[in-house]
């Protein structure tokens, strides 16, 4: 059997790399995996900043406690709830979209770049604009609808407990459709034309076109938009803040608001860090399943 004759500079050029590399790696490592390792190291522990001097280790009694506490599972069923309504709107209006912005037709440039003001403008400032509208005593939406006969006062919005989810939903929405806009817009660009000329000659309608080559050449994209979303969905917490800070009467109190309560209200950071890991492992998970559930029909 032949074998390759060893190659010092091969070696010599793999150490090199190495080292230039190092520095990056202790970068990542500091940054990085360094917080993740020491927040799971705090969630074992009782840590209050209420008694800085006392941090008895306690394993994992703290996910005991917040797997028992009724407010958690309260919190887990309404964010379950604000990202499948978030993320299936965000799906199908920026489907519907794209769709839009792959035709040809005039204005389709000015259309894309106000396409991207909701996704230029920060979170905090896109919280606020929201506050404003909704407001109940000068609010832009309460007087649109006013001037439009449908309501013949102001209501209060954001104080009523059914109204408060599908408010900040609302207001998710608006910020996240243009990016998952583009994400399946890049995808549309990649089908070839060739399988939509063939569709036709073989006599296939519109829709037979949509739901037998471009819906299915849209999965992977769609994919990626509900795993992105999802991800920023569940780990939501600006909306929530600025808006109602959880209320009114915990109507808007989701799994973020509950670990931002334990770690900088109630200084619980050790509950506070398992709440953080908790999420992220379900986070995780999540787009786990996803990408193995597409990555099947590819």
């Amino acid at each position: 059997m032949n074998r390759k004759p060893f190659s010092h500079g091969s070696a010599y050029d793999q150490r090199n790399a190495a080292l230039f590399l190092l520095p990056m790696y202790v970068v990542l490592g500091v940054v990085a995996v360094f917080p993740v390792l020491y927040s799971f190291w705090i969630s074992l522990h009782d840590l209050k900043l209420t008694r800085p001097n006392r941090v008895p280790m306690v394993w994992f009694d703290n996910y005991v406690k917040i797997f028992s506490d009724e407010l958690f599972w309260e919190s887990v069923a309404r964010t379950t709830g604000f990202t499948v309504l978030s993320v299936a709107a965000i799906m199908v209006i920026a489907t519907l979209i794209a769709l839009l912005l792959n035709e040809n037709f005039r204005g389709r440039r000015i259309l894309s770049a106000i396409l991207l003001i909701p996704w230029a403008i920060p979170y905090v400032a896109n919280g606020l604009m929201w506050k404003w509208i909704y407001d109940s005593g000068y609010g832009a939406l309460n007087g649109l609808l006013l001037q439009l006969g449908l309501i013949d006062k102001y209501l209060v919005m954001l104080g009523d407990v059914d109204k408060t989810m599908h408010l900040i939903t609302n207001a998710f929405v608006w910020k996240e459709v243009p990016l998952a806009t583009i994400l399946i817009l890049v995808t549309l660009k990649s089908i070839r034309p060739d399988l939509y000329s063939a569709a036709k000659v073989d006599g296939a309608h519109v829709f037979q076109r949509f739901f037998h080559i471009t819906l299915p050449q849209l999965v992977p994209g769609l994919a990626l938009v509900m795993i992105y979303e999802s991800m920023t969905a569940i780990r939501h917490f600006d909306l929530f803040f600025i808006l109602t800070e959880g209320g009114p009467a915990e109507a808007s109190h989701v799994v973020s608001w509950q670990v931002y309560v334990e770690t900088f209200r109630k200084l619980a950071f050790g509950t506070g860090s398992a709440l953080a890991y908790i999420m992220a492992i379900a986070t995780f998970a999540l787009a786990y399943f996803v990408i193995r559930s597409t990555s099947k029909k590819l």
